[in-house]
């Protein structure tokens, strides 16, 4: 399945792995189960490792841009986790869509992600984008 995700300790924090090209049936799977997470556990935290991954089949891009203006809140931190330099600039591309803290880290630096993921939230002044 090239979605797959693990809760971390029973917590906030939700481990996603895409590989492959994705498809409109993968987010008919994923998206149920997020949506329960987050009403279960409210604001998530989210490791999002696109090791493997190649994109989005044309149907599945729109099931993407729906996710994003559904849980536009939904997320707290995304720790993005690649291995290439257009999976660097989704991240950029990605901020104007959540009010989520994005951060991308090279596959090498995951364990970073991680703990960034496992940092306290500090008080947020104007202009918070990490």
């Amino acid at each position: 399945m090239p979605i797959q995700f693990n809760e971390d300790q029973g917590g906030n924090v939700l481990a996603v792995h895409v590989s492959g090209k994705l498809t409109r049936l993968d987010y008919e799977r994923f998206v149920p189960a997020f949506d329960r997470l987050v009403r279960k556990r409210g604001a998530l935290r989210v490791l999002f490792d696109m090791t493997g991954f190649k994109g989005w089949h044309a149907n599945a891009l729109w099931e993407e841009i729906k996710f994003n203006i559904e849980h536009f809140s939904d997320i707290e931190r995304l720790a993005m986790v690649g291995e290439s330099k257009w999976q660097q600039e989704m991240a950029t591309v990605c901020k104007p869509f959540t009010k989520a803290r994005i951060r991308y880290f090279d596959h090498a630096d995951a364990a970073e992600a991680w703990k960034w993921l496992g940092e306290a939230a500090a008080p947020c002044l104007a202009g918070c984008a990490s």
